[in-house]
């Protein structure tokens, strides 16, 4: 049993020494190991473990906050496309939202009747 905990306790370390870019730590129990040692090992792992916690939530909240100010710059360009697409709208005349709708929607055939093209003075062409 204590041969797996050594092993348990000696991944650990050297896992969490690798996570925090120090050197391996090497820990040599044997089997007379006191309680003490195993209780300060675990003091230590614990430690690390804290650690690595506390680094990985600061490194979440930062990317977080990056991610509320892109959402807030793309919440304040969509209400500026809007009123933009708003105003375009209230300022294009019926012919001009018809021919528009009808580019955004090529399958649906568009309600003109077939005339030949006309010229700018109204003449056909």
């Amino acid at each position: 049993m204590e041969v797996a905990v050594y092993q348990l306790h000696n991944f650990n370390i050297s896992f969490f020494s690798s996570l925090l870019g120090g050197d391996v730590v090497s820990v040599k129990l044997d089997n007379s190991a006191s309680g003490a040692s195993v209780v300060a090992l675990d003091n230590k792992i614990e430690q690390a473990m804290d650690l690595v916690k506390n680094h990985l939530m600061y490194a979440v909240r930062e990317e977080v906050e990056i991610l509320k100010e892109q959402i807030r710059e793309l919440v304040e360009k969509n209400s500026q496309l809007e009123r933009e697409n708003t105003l375009l709208k209230t300022l294009a005349s019926p012919e001009q939202l018809e021919k528009f709708q009808s580019r955004l929607s090529p399958e649906e055939p568009a309600p003109e009747t077939s005339q030949s093209p006309e010229a700018p003075d109204g003449s056909a062409v």
